[in-house]
C-alpha cells in the first residue's frame, strides 16, 4: 500500500545504519524526530465540495486530499506537521479521451479551474491547489493506462498517459519492447507527467530524454482537440510536439501519447569505476561523454557523495576491505564513484565497455567490477525511501538539480552545495551537501545536489521559512553560474519565480500567449509554469 504520508510503497524500507547515523550527526548535526499527524484529523478539517454531482466526479474528502499533494518539500511537511493544504473540490477519473473532452468543456463552460493528476510525484509543486472563489477540478488520469496500438515496423506504441512506468513496460516487454525511460520516481509517475514536464530516465544516454521518445499525441485543450500525428522528421514550420512537451498542464490535458520504443536489448550491465580525485573524474567522463559511445548511463558522484553512498551500503567489513584496496591504487579521501550502465547487443556491449575502460584507465580510474553495479541496479528506485528513515531520526532531505556546459560544471556544483551551507548557517544549523553527475552531453551535464539538515522544531511554518531561504539561495547560484531552472523535474511553482532569467521578457510572452489562445478563460493549472492567476487565486504558501 502507497504510504499517505511518505514516499512509496509501505512494506518497502532503506535503514540508516549506525555508520551512516554517525555521519548524519558530524555531518548535518544532532536531529530529534517530531509527532507527526493523523490523516484522520487531516480529513477532518477538509470543506465541504462545491460542485454539483456527477457521473465521473467524486467529492470524497479522502479522494480529494491524495490529488492535493506532491512530494515537494512543503507537501512534506503538510503532511507530517498535519497543515492542511488547500484541496480540490472534486475528483474525475475518467476512462478515455472522451470523457476527458466532456470534462473540459463542462469546466470551460462552467468556469472551473482544472489541475491534471498523474501519479502525483510532483517535487516542484505541479499539484499546488489555488484559493479561490472557482471551484476546482482534479483530473486523475490513472484508468488511462493501456497500450493503445503497437506498430512494430515504425517501432511506434500509443498509450492512455496515465499509465505508470511498472505498468507501461510491462505491457510492453509482453510483446518484445521497452521505453527505456527509467526515472527514480518509476513505481507511481506516469507517461503523461514524464511528458509535460521533460523528464529524463536513468539511462538517457541510450534511450535519450522523454523529448526523444515523444513522436506525437492526444492533447485535450479548453478551445478543442490538438492532435499530433507521427513523423520520422518534419521541416513543416515548428514542431507541435514542443508545445507539449514541457506544457505542465497549462495549455490542456495530455491523454494519449504515441513513443518511440525499442527491442527488448539482449545485454544489459552495470559497472563501478573510482577515481583518486574531481578534477580527473570529470576530465574522464566528458571525453567518454563526447566520444559518444553506446553507452546507457554515465553517473559520477562527487567525494562527500561517494563517502555517503559507501556507508549506507553496509557490509562494514566488504567496504573497508575495498577502501584499502582503492588507496593503494590512488583512490584515498577525495576519490569519486562512477557508476557505467552498457546496453546492447552483447557485441556491441563488450566492444563499448572495453573502449570506455580504457579511456578511463588513463585518467586514473580504478575498475571494480560489477558486484556495485549490481546492487545499484537491484535499488535504484530506493533512493527517495531514505527520506522516511531519515524523517523518522529526526531529519529533512531535498533535492535540487539543473544543467550547466561544461566549463561551469564543477563551479556549479559547488556554487550550489555552498549556498545551501551560507542559508542554514543562517539559522544556525549544518547541512549534509552531496552531488553527482547523473546526465552527460557532449555539451555539458546535468547537476543534482541532495542536502540533509536536522528537522528544525516550530512545525509547518518554521520548517517552511528555512526551506525557502535555502532554495532561493540555491536558486541564485544556479542563475549566477548559467544554469537551468530544471534539467528534469520541471517548473510548476516553485521555479516560476526564476524562468524568466531563463526565458527572457520575450519568450515569457510567447509562453502567456499561448495559455490565452489553448485556455482563454485561464482555467488551467494557473501558477504553474508562470506566475499568474490574476487578483481572485492565492496561495497558502508563497515561494519566496
Amino acid at each position: 500500500m502507497r504510504r499517505w504520508n511518505g514516499w512509496g510503497d509501505s512494506a518497502t524500507e532503506m535503514k540508516l545504519n549506525a555508520s551512516a547515523l554517525a555521519m548524519l550527526a558530524e555531518l548535518a548535526g544532532t536531529a530529534q524526530p517530531t509527532q507527526d499527524a493523523t490523516l484522520d484529523a487531516l480529513l477532518a478539517g477538509i470543506p465541504a465540495s462545491r460542485l454539483p454531482p456527477h457521473a465521473l466526479i467524486s467529492t470524497d474528502a479522502a479522494e480529494r486530499f491524495k490529488v492535493a499533494l506532491g512530494e515537494s518539500y512543503p507537501d512534506w511537511i503538510r503532511r507530517r506537521f498535519g497543515a492542511l493544504p488547500t484541496v480540490p473540490d472534486g475528483v474525475a477519473f475518467p476512462e478515455s479521451s472522451g470523457e476527458v473532452r466532456k470534462l473540459l468543456d463542462l469546466a470551460q463552460a462552467q468556469h472551473w479551474i482544472v489541475i491534471p493528476y498523474a501519479g502525483g510525484t510532483s517535487v516542484v509543486g505541479h499539484l499546488d491547489c489555488p484559493q479561490s472563489p472557482r471551484p476546482v477540478l482534479s483530473i486523475s488520469l490513472g484508468r488511462m493506462n493501456q497500450l493503445l496500438h503497437l506498430d512494430r515496423k515504425s517501432q511506434l506504441a500509443t498509450f492512455g498517459a496515465g499509465a505508470t512506468g511498472p505498468v507501461l513496460e510491462a505491457q510492453l516487454r509482453a510483446q518484445g519492447y521497452t521505453l527505456g525511460h527509467f526515472p527514480q520516481s518509476f513505481e507511481y509517475s506516469t507517461l503523461g507527467g514524464w511528458v509535460v514536464t521533460r523528464s529524463s530516465g536513468q539511462q538517457s544516454m541510450r534511450y535519450g530524454r522523454i523529448e526523444q521518445m515523444f513522436a506525437g499525441g492526444r492533447l485535450e485543450t479548453p478551445v478543442g482537440t490538438l492532435t499530433i500525428p507521427t513523423f520520422p522528421a518534419s521541416s513543416a514550420g515548428p514542431d507541435m510536439r514542443e508545445l507539449v512537451l514541457g506544457s505542465e498542464g497549462r495549455f490542456g490535458v495530455l491523454t494519449e501519447a504515441t513513443m518511440r520504443v525499442s527491442p527488448m536489448p539482449a545485454h544489459e550491465s552495470f559497472h563501478a569505476l573510482f577515481f583518486p580525485d574531481w578534477d580527473s573524474a570529470e576530465a574522464a567522463v566528458r571525453a567518454l561523454a563526447q566520444l559518444k559511445l553506446p553507452l546507457s548511463m554515465l553517473r559520477l558522484s562527487n567525494a562527500i557523495e561517494t563517502r555517503t553512498n559507501l556507508l549506507l551500503a553496509g557490509h562494514a567489513g566488504q567496504i573497508k576491505w575495498l577502501e584499502r584496496y582503492l588507496g593503494w591504487r590512488g583512490c584515498a579521501d577525495g576519490k569519486c564513484m562512477l557508476m557505467l550502465g552498457v546496453t546492447a547487443d552483447a557485441v556491441t556491449a563488450r566492444q563499448a565497455l572495453a573502449t570506455a575502460r580504457r579511456l578511463l584507465k588513463r585518467h586514473g580510474a580504478v575498475y571494480i567490477g560489477r558486484a556495485m553495479g549490481n546492487k545499484w541496479l537491484e535499488n535504484r528506485y530506493k533512493g527517495p525511501y531514505l527520506r522516511n528513515s531519515l524523517w523518522e531520526h529526526g531529519y529533512s532531505a531535498d533535492t535540487i538539480e539543473t544543467a550547466v556546459d561544461w566549463p561551469q560544471v564543477k563551479n556549479t556544483m559547488h556554487a550550489m552545495e555552498a549556498a545551501a551551507h551560507e542559508a542554514f548557517a543562517e539559522f544556525g544549523q549544518k547541512v549534509h551537501a552531496f552531488t553527482h553527475l547523473s546526465h552527460l552531453y557532449p555539451q555539458g551535464s546535468s547537476i543534482y545536489s541532495t542536502f540533509v539538515w536536522a528537522t528544525a522544531p516550530g512545525g509547518f511554518a518554521e520548517n517552511l521559512k528555512r526551506w525557502q531561504n535555502y532554495k532561493a539561495r540555491v536558486a541564485a547560484a544556479i542563475a549566477a553560474h548559467g544554469g537551468t531552472v530544471s534539467h528534469q523535474h520541471g517548473v510548476g511553482r516553485d521555479h516560476a519565480p526564476n524562468l524568466a532569467l531563463e526565458k527572457g521578457q520575450l519568450g515569457m510572452a510567447t509562453l502567456a500567449e499561448l495559455c490565452r489562445h489553448f485556455d482563454p478563460k485561464g482555467i488551467m493549472n494557473p501558477g504553474k509554469l508562470l506566475q499568474d492567476g490574476g487578483g481572485e487565486l492565492s496561495w497558502d504558501r508563497e515561494p519566496k
